[in-house]
């Protein structure tokens, strides 16, 4: 629904806002309507909070995202930059009186390139629209975050997100080539290459990857691709214990294998997904972890890691037949977060990545704050990568809960950085985590990050109260 801007009550800032805005926008592109821009006030993170914006703006073109920050500027008014709102951290949250740019309308992708292995994008593509055109190519873009079929490139740029494929192909910031950046005052900057190689200068094209929109505004991206890999297959295996799972994880990266995925489900979340979904998961076991290949043999390497699954103390292990069996299982693992979210209503979703050698301790400590806090806290892994997702469920309406929900959050994070750990593998800090950040990286850090931020905006306008 869109609103005209004289359809909203608005003061005499906002109305200077709104007018010097039209002025280089058309006028479906500037939304004022209070019941539309509420909407847009923050992303799917717990416990965070958000402002009211004063105004909604959706660019299509580079020269659009331009004039908003030069009007930004201008006037003082802070600015945050989202993309489809999938973040959970609070990134994305509006503040009192911003310009809420939203980049969803930008949304081409303007080159695939078989020879350079490239791909050119728009910030407001989608993850999995991406990967579908470049498959149709033969190509393939690894990073596939549990939202791949809503979120954006740019949000994922912006927070530097992962997915379960990350095992063997790594991370967003891996596949950033290069990028176009809209900078506070409105100009135009790129940054990296589009070439196999370059080390021109600063690395600024790693520095904006996960920088939450707080150093400028992503406009175009050049993404690293590879050559589609052979469908993987994928092995189930039954623990009687997270420890023992853990161990056979320890096992298999020890042994030199190399995984397409590597995924851990505790007890609590392999009983809320079969609740949901009705899989049919084995709800005996304690822990489930799922291993995939994309080799030339998947079943060989399958065969290798069942057994070592087995050494570790598996109490059934079950190799998919073929590729609609593996999906089906891949499936199960994608509910996850989902499937927690319906226990209770309500779930906060932790992102400690902690060393693999430590992912057993992690898990442990884990079950014993639940204990404490008596809260249902069920934990999905990137396991491979050392990357837990505790999800704390509880009932927003219970007063004395949600705070144990808070309270549970914040000493799982203190594990995750006793055991060597860091409070965010994924999801990034926005809002959610800034306290925690301060603590990880110690107070020179955040002196030397906090000069970079004044470098990039001096007027503190991008994204502000996000990250520190």
């Amino acid at each position: 629904m869109i609103m005209s801007r004289i359809e909203a009550p608005r003061d005499d800032v906002t109305g200077t806002l709104v007018d010097r805005l039209l002025t280089g926008l058309p006028s479906e592109a500037v939304l004022t309507d209070p019941d539309v821009t509420v909407s847009y006030a923050n992303d799917m993170a717990s416990f965070c909070e958000a402002g009211t914006p004063a105004v909604v703006v959706l660019p299509r073109t580079v020269e659009q995202v331009q004039h908003v920050m030069r009007t930004a500027t201008a006037l003082r008014i802070p600015v945050v930059p989202q993309g489809a709102r999938t973040g959970l951290s609070g990134a994305a949250n509006a503040s009192d009186g911003c310009i809420v740019l939203s980049l969803v309308k930008m949304d081409r992708i303007l080159e695939i390139s078989t020879v350079d292995r490239i791909a050119v994008v728009e910030p407001g593509v989608v993850n999995a629209a991406l990967s579908r055109a470049v498959d149709a190519h033969g190509l393939y873009y690894p990073p596939d975050p549990s939202s791949w079929e809503m979120c954006t490139i740019g949000g994922n740029i912006g927070t530097a997100s992962g997915g379960l494929c990350c095992v063997k192909y790594g991370v967003t910031a891996e596949y950033v080539l290069g990028l176009d950046v809209v900078l506070a005052d409105g100009r135009l900057m790129s940054t990296g290459r589009r070439t196999a190689k370059g080390v021109a200068g600063y690395d600024l094209t790693r520095l904006l990857v996960g920088s939450e929109g707080s150093l400028g505004i992503v406009v175009r991206a050049v993404l690293a691709l590879k050559p589609r890999p052979p469908q993987q297959l994928v092995l189930a295996a039954e623990f009687g214990s997270a420890r023992a799972a853990c161990d056979a994880v320890c096992r298999i990266m020890e042994g030199g294998h190399v995984p397409s995925l590597l995924e851990l489900m505790d007890r609590t979340t392999v009983k809320a997904v079969n609740a949901l979904a009705h899989m049919g998961l084995p709800e005996t076991t304690e822990a489930l972890l799922l291993a995939a290949f994309d080799t030339h043999d998947p079943a060989a390497d399958l065969a290798a890691v069942g057994a070592l699954c087995e050494a570790a103390g598996a109490t059934q292990v079950v190799p998919a037949e073929d590729a609609a069996e593996s999906e089906l299982l891949l499936q199960a693992r994608r509910l996850s977060l989902t499937a927690l979210e319906a226990v209770k209503g309500t779930t906060m979703i932790d992102d400690v990545c902690v060393p693999r050698s430590r992912l057993g301790d992690m898990l442990e400590g884990i079950e014993r704050v639940a204990e404490k806090y008596s809260l249902t806290i069920g934990v999905c892994a990137h396991a491979g990568d050392g990357n837990t997702h505790p999800t704390v469920c509880f009932d927003a309406t219970d007063p004395d809960e949600s705070r144990r929900a808070r309270e549970s959050f914040d000493e799982i994070m203190a594990l995750g950085l006793e055991l060597g750990g860091t409070i965010t593998g994924e999801h990034g800090v926005g809002v959610l985590k800034k306290e925690w950040l301060a603590r990880e990286i110690g107070p020179v850090g955040v002196e030397m990050q906090r000069a970079v931020k004044a470098a990039f905006d001096p007027l503190g306008i991008l994204n502000p109260g996000k990250v520190f």
